[in-house]
C-alpha cells in the first residue's frame, strides 16, 4: 500500500518558512488577502501489508523513531492506494 504521511509543526512553533512565504506573497506580489501560511512537508511509502492496523503500527513507529520531531512536530498520514 501507499502511504502519504503528512509532518507540520505544532500550533505555536514559530514557522519562520512560512512566515518567509507569507511575506514574500504579501509584500512583493501583493498578495494581500493571503495570511497564516504553514509550511509542512510530505513524504511517500510504499508497505508491503494490506492489513490497516498494521500499516498504521509501521507509519507510528517509523515516525515516532525517525521522521518525526514530537517536541515541535505532529503528523498524519492516509493510505493512497
Amino acid at each position: 500500500m501507499k502511504v502519504r504521511i503528512y509532518i507540520s509543526l505544532k500550533k505555536g512553533v514559530l514557522d519562520t518558512q512560512g512566515k518567509a512565504i507569507e511575506n514574500l506573497l504579501v509584500k512583493d506580489f501583493n498578495y494581500n488577502n493571503i495570511s497564516n501560511i504553514c509550511q509542512g512537508k510530505f513524504i511517500d511509502i510504499n508497505i508491503d501489508e494490506v492489513d490497516k492496523a498494521k500499516i498504521k503500527d509501521i507509519v507510528d513507529n517509523i515516525c515516532d523513531k525517525f521522521l518525526v520531531n514530537k517536541v515541535i512536530e505532529d503528523y498524519n498520514f492516509e493510505i493512497i492506494s
